[in-house]
């Protein structure tokens, strides 16, 4: 059996928020009429992780709070693709905004979706390299610590559960597949 998109219909919108939206819609199998039911979603601007690597091959981490778990997260940095916006362009402003930093090359080298079950965005994997860092412009809500970190010490920081921010996680697999493309 191949799979098949299931028919949706009756999507409304239940909340709005400026991050998120819920939704809901009934869905139908269009091989099985019995399977069918009510599905809740989240519609979520794409998102941006950027892999900031220095000349001096340290990457540039960013420590803050979290909301959603109230916890301090080390992390990437990253942040909401806005609208009309290419994900290449947000990871360089991202960069720019929360560690003050510019680089010399920039590329996708990796997107992941996000939540699938339940949300509709991606989450995109920026590299930067040979980046310097300035002065921060970080949103009005926004308090980040910057850490520059060996390279080579990113997998025992993942492996301990100094990092443990699901897409940075798998922000460092996808230039851990680009180290592999480069010989």
């Amino acid at each position: 059996m191949t799979i098949k998109k299931w028919k949706i219909t009756n999507e409304k919108e239940l909340l709005n928020t400026p991050i998120f939206s819920l939704f809901q819609h009934d869905g139908q199998s269009v091989e099985d009429s019995e399977k069918k039911g009510l599905f809740f979603h989240f519609k979520v601007p794409s998102w941006v992780n950027v892999v900031a690597i220095t000349k001096e091959q340290k990457v540039v981490l960013v420590e803050q709070f979290r909301h959603g778990n109230h916890k301090i997260s080390l992390e990437i940095p990253g942040g909401i693709v806005d609208p009309g916006e290419d994900p290449l362009q947000a990871g360089i402003r991202e960069l720019r905004e929360e560690a003050g930093g510019a680089g010399a090359y920039a590329e996708v080298i990796g997107v992941v979706d996000a939540n699938p079950a339940i949300q509709n965005n991606s989450c995109w994997t920026i590299l930067i390299r040979d980046v310097e860092l300035k002065e921060q412009d970080l949103d009005a809500l926004e308090e980040i610590e910057i850490q520059l970190v060996d390279l080579n010490e990113i997998p025992e920081m993942i492996r301990t559960g100094k990092i443990t921010h699901s897409l940075v996680v798998a922000a460092f697999y996808h230039y851990h597949l680009w180290q592999l493309t480069q010989g």
